[in-house]
């Protein structure tokens, strides 16, 4: 970390994105497209047999790759630098090595047929696939915290807020639960979605492809070298940029995730600022520069203003990279660049979170005394206690008796003895009920999740 960094993503939070520098940064473009370059060539020479190339030969090619490190890459930014354009550079660079290995009878068909993209969005699509990996892992260990939670307070009731003000009881664990099972749900779409790239040539059609050497399957041949090679899903229907469908479909699902991250974010801001958990105290730390007494939710606030960073950036490259004039523009190039810093935004949001958690032990005699100062939520099962005795207007004077009103246990009972219609093995019943034993299924609904895993 630099005091001069100008962002925050390789400055103050450096450490936390430090996984992703060797995927989404310049040296990691460079290197990825060094690499597609060496596997499109070992794959014309080697698959295709489009040359009489002595397979030991080819097999040298693979330490351009494999040997590749930061100098090289600043070998390539020096090249880019007379030639203005960043994949010839490094198609320049391979040429200059295969010289030097003597292997220059097959410099020529390095970048054979290919327009730059199709080694660009090859190159994004596996820093895609890679960085998508990392958020799959990130947050798959976020949600195995929010479920142990989940266990852990399973049975524990709660007072919940609807409008801020008090309502139904719950419990602590199945209000965990409700965000372990937003977030497993994406989590289990981006596991799942495929990441698409093309290597179709300057319009997509395989033109010179198909010109030089007619009697080749260039479709079949696409779809082997991308899949085989790389893991990734052939898309045949571009301009001459990959369309981005994939990627728009990946951050997409990502916006979503990010959303309810912020939605847990104030959520235990609030249970906090309630005093329903308390924050672990860390020596030496201080809340406020002028209150010595604070102890602030700061992870959790940290994590909501990134993912929000993370939302608006995501929202812009989801619609944006789908849009190309004609067969194509460069808008697409300047603001793929930026897609590591999406990904930084979004893993400083999962792991502040997440630490957030590891600071909070649950202070149960607040959630209770919650409960206690709040009989009136017994409102909404008496009067549904006597609608079905077919009690008259047991709506209206549930309402009478409670609403804006405080009350006790004392009065409910009294208002219990007075019912008509309602048979004595129920009155008794309503008697017996307290708010903290009033969550209804909430403790099964907590392993009904589980149950579906």
């Amino acid at each position: 970390m630099s005091v001069k960094s100008l962002s925050v993503l390789d400055g103050r939070y450096g450490r936390t994105t430090e996984p992703l520098c060797e995927i989404f940064s310049e040296y990691g473009l460079i290197k990825h497209r060094v690499e597609v370059e060496i596997e499109w060539l070992k794959f014309i020479l080697k698959e295709l047999k489009l040359d009489k190339t002595d397979e030991a030969a080819i097999e040298k090619i693979d330490i351009i790759k494999n040997d590749f490190n930061q100098s090289h890459a600043e070998e390539i930014k020096n090249i880019e630098r007379k030639t203005n354009h960043d994949v010839k550079a490094v198609e320049y660079f391979i040429k200059d090595r295969l010289i030097t290995m003597g292997l220059d009878s097959i410099k020529e068909w390095v970048h054979f047929a290919c327009t730059s993209d199709d080694i660009n969005n090859i190159s994004y699509a596996i820093m895609l696939k890679k960085g998508k990996e990392i958020v799959v892992d990130t947050l798959a260990g976020f949600i195995d915290e929010i479920e142990a939670k989940a266990v852990l307070y399973k049975t524990v009731p709660m007072m919940s807020r609807t409008h801020g003000q008090p309502a139904t009881p719950t419990t602590v664990g199945k209000e965990f639960i409700n965000f372990a099972w937003r977030f497993s749900n994406e989590l289990k779409i981006l596991k799942e979605a495929p990441v698409h790239a093309k290597i179709n040539g300057a319009t997509g059609n395989y033109n010179a492809h198909f010109f030089v050497f007619p009697e080749v399957d260039w479709v079949k041949a696409s779809e082997n070298f991308l899949s085989k090679t790389f893991g990734l899903e052939p898309v045949f229907f571009t301009t001459q940029i990959n369309p981005n469908s994939s990627l728009s479909f990946i951050l997409h699902s990502m916006i979503r995730s990010a959303a309810v991250m912020i939605d847990f974010d104030r959520d235990m801001w609030g249970y906090i600022s309630l005093g329903y958990f308390k924050q672990h105290l860390k020596e030496g730390e201080t809340g406020s520069s002028t209150m010595p007494h604070k102890v602030n939710p700061i992870d959790f606030e940290n994590s909501e203003g990134n993912m929000g960073l993370a939302i608006s950036m995501m929202e812009h490259m989801a619609v944006k990279l789908l849009q190309s004039r004609f067969q194509r523009d460069l808008t697409d190039s300047t603001v793929l660049r930026s897609l590591g810093s999406v990904f930084g935004y979004y893993l400083i949001g999962v792991k502040n979170s997440l630490k957030g958690l590891g600071k909070l032990s649950l202070n149960a005699a607040v959630i209770k005394k919650d409960l206690d100062n709040n009989p009136e939520l017994l409102a909404e099962p008496f009067q549904t206690a006597m609608r079905v005795s077919r009690e008259k207007n047991p709506y209206e004077r549930m309402k009478e008796l409670t609403r804006g009103k405080e009350i006790t246990g004392d009065d409910l009972c009294k208002f219990v003895d007075g019912l008509e219609k309602v048979p004595d093995i129920m009155k008794n019943k309503m008697k017996a009920l307290t708010v903290d034993n009033y969550t209804g299924l909430a403790g099964q609904l907590v392993d009904l999740y589980f149950s579906k895993k």
